[in-house]
């Protein structure tokens, strides 16, 4: 494994136990993060505030449960691409999803300087409605 593996799967372990400000300690003060279009909170972001505000504190709100659980992690350099499932019930609906995702991280001086996801939009979407 490489450095920035051990980073990204520490971040992923964080999320997972729900240490979220470990994940947003893990961000550049510039980080770009990217939300698939058609993600309930698709978009760019920029700085780790606005990750907070916009992605990882309605995640929290909108699902129970809700998970991102990496397998398999592909590394070049400082740029990791990750595979895995997120699961989770919408609390509206009561619905239940699981859909396959691949990140794309890319880490600078041990931060997260660039995020992108990409997933099956629809399969979220159908969990919300």
């Amino acid at each position: 494994m490489t450095q920035a593996t051990d980073r990204i799967r520490a971040l992923y372990g964080a999320f997972l136990r729900g240490d979220i400000a470990a994940v947003v300690a893990g961000l550049h003060a510039e980080v770009s993060w990217t939300e698939a279009a058609g993600f309930p909170y698709g978009g760019t972001y920029v700085g780790p505030q606005a990750v907070l505000e916009r992605v990882f504190t309605p995640l929290g709100a909108d699902w129970k449960g809700f998970s991102a659980v990496p397998h398999q992690f592909i590394t070049e350099g400082d740029t990791v691409v990750v595979l895995g499932e997120y699961t989770g019930a919408h609390r509206g609906t009561g619905k239940n999803f699981r859909a396959a995702f691949a990140h794309v991280w890319k880490l600078e001086n041990d931060k997260v300087v660039r995020f992108h996801q990409h997933t099956d939009t629809a399969i979220v979407r159908d969990a919300m409605s």
